[in-house]
């Protein structure tokens, strides 16, 4: 299974976000800079994890982007099944419909392993991911990427 590229950067920005001085305080752009992540897709980001009750987005001096102490408890697989949606990794319906899906295993398959997926990232919180002193030593040199 392979996570979308949406949910793939809002997992990065929160772990950002859980390492910084009192949890945030960066802006949306300082954070598309350091991340190297294009404006426009760190504010959709942005939208939805504050959307989630993940961040809290404050405006004008003295604000900026801060993780919430719900996100910090968060587990991983609780957030990427929110950033990913419900999808089921196959689609047998639609325009052309698989002429297999009435007796096909596949789906089910699939389905079961993409919930063992989703199972095992439960184990995991947002803390769990910034926890060690060289996790969070890592996402706070990053360095501002090329604009």
């Amino acid at each position: 299974m392979q996570l979308t590229r949406f949910t793939d950067l809002g997992l990065r920005v929160i772990m950002r976000l859980a390492v910084s001085p009192g949890g945030g305080g960066l802006t949306t752009s300082q954070v598309a800079d350091e991340m190297s992540i294009p404006y426009t897709h760190t504010t959709k980001v942005v939208l939805r994890l504050k959307e989630l009750g993940m961040i809290e987005a404050r405006r004008g001096r003295g604000g900026g982007l801060t993780i919430t102490d719900r996100a910090r408890g968060t587990t991983v697989g609780w957030l990427t099944r929110q950033l990913e949606g419900d999808d089921e990794v196959v689609t047998c319906d639609g325009a052309t419909p698989c002429p297999l899906r009435g007796g096909c295993k596949l789906r089910g398959a699939l389905r079961r392993a993409q919930n063992a997926f989703y199972d095992s990232l439960d184990e995991v919180t947002i803390d769990d991911l910034v926890r060690e002193p060289r996790d969070a030593q890592v996402l706070l040199s990053l360095s501002v990427g090329p604009n």
